[in-house]
């Protein structure tokens, strides 16, 4: 089993940054790509990033190609991190944004993920 915890939501205004960060523990060893997601509750989870295991491909969702940079670091002890910085923040950002981890590649298919985190809110004022 994976588990992922996210963290560094909050309160912003528009066009601050903010960066997002996801600890995967467990059987890290089973976890590939990892991705970010994000919901509002008038849409379904929306395709933010995805980042390979290695960390060097990245696939970006065209809407937020630009303002988003995702990133990992595959430490040592076993306890995989990713990262997303997130530049020029809209209010139209606000959402709950979830952590990924799939055993395959980089993908913005929300079923290739096997492990989902609780998720962390963003909240974006005008």
């Amino acid at each position: 089993q994976v588990h992922l915890a996210e963290s560094g939501g909050g309160l912003a205004q528009a066009g601050d940054s903010l960066t997002l960060s996801c600890a995967a523990s467990g059987r890290t060893s089973d976890v590939g790509a990892m991705g970010w997601f994000r919901q509002t509750p008038d849409k379904e989870r929306e395709f933010v990033a995805s980042v390979s295991l290695s960390g060097f491909n990245t696939w970006y969702a065209e809407a937020l190609k630009g303002r988003i940079t995702i990133s990992r670091d595959n430490a040592q002890n076993a306890v995989n991190t990713m990262y997303l910085q997130m530049n020029s923040l809209k209010p139209e950002d606000t959402a709950l944004y979830y952590c990924a981890a799939g055993a395959g590649g980089i993908t913005p298919q929300t079923s290739s993920y096997r492990y989902w985190g609780q998720g962390t809110r963003v909240t974006v004022s005008s």
